[in-house]
């Protein structure tokens, strides 16, 4: 394997084997799985760099695949599936899943979704921070690592991307839209529900009281807020 490993999901046969296809003929290095056990089971075995992943499997719902996996690991895991239902996609996000992309879908959108998935998931090369301090938070923004008091808490890549954004701009309210556009990209301005879901699974980390949130701050109409 010569280019990032990218752990393929999908029951369909033939959607698998052209996926294979199209990923190791723009540098990536394909591992392929037909159903939710053989997913977790190659995950945990081959380490890969990104995962995709269909919802509807044979053996497992894919929300609880994506639960399982992040038992073990903060891979990247982007879905790949035919539910179009607005909270199809809130699930997943919920459950761990760092993007979603619905079926039918192009080769080249689904391209770069996976290269800003891996993207978020690589360490900066700049030591710009040093450790950014809020209360019991202790925020390493160039090793990328969170600490609340004396343990270490556990940011799948896009948590990191989204606090990251925040605490650069700490002091400041960062919009919906460039927050969106800073993490997932520019195509995501509109997905406000990526925002919620992912701002609930920060405060459920990082807070003392996440109902009472003091330093991941939602301001109404305008944006999010980090205060140190």
């Amino acid at each position: 394997m010569t280019g990032p490993v990218v752990l393929v999901v999908d029951d369909d046969a033939a959607l698998r084997r052209v996926l294979g296809i199209q990923l190791r003929a723009h540098g990536w290095s394909p591992v392929l799985a037909r159903d939710g056990d053989e997913a977790v089971e190659l995950a945990n075995r081959v380490g890969p760099d990104v995962i995709v992943l269909d919802l509807g499997l044979p053996d497992l719902d894919g929300v609880d695949v994506i639960r399982r996996l992040r038992e073990t690991m903060i891979t990247p895991i982007v879905v790949l599936s035919a539910r179009q239902g607005g909270g199809d996609k809130v699930l997943a996000l919920d459950a761990g899943a760092d993007d979603y992309v619905t079926k039918p879908f192009g080769v080249e959108e689904l391209l770069a979704r996976l290269r800003a998935a891996v993207r978020r998931a690589t360490p900066a090369d700049d030591r710009e921070g040093a450790v950014v301090r809020a209360g019991a938070l202790a925020i390493d923004l160039a090793a990328k690592r969170v600490h609340r008091g004396a343990v270490e808490v556990k940011l799948t890549p896009t948590e990191w991307s989204m606090l990251e954004v925040l605490v650069r701009h700490r002091g400041e309210v960062v919009s919906g839209p460039d927050l969106l556009r800073e993490v997932w990209g520019p195509s995501y301005r509109t997905e406000s529900n990526y925002l919620r879901v992912y701002a609930a699974q920060l405060r459920r980390k990082l807070e003392e009281d996440p109902a009472h949130p003091v330093h991941l701050v939602t301001r109404p109409g305008r944006g999010y807020l980090f205060e140190a």
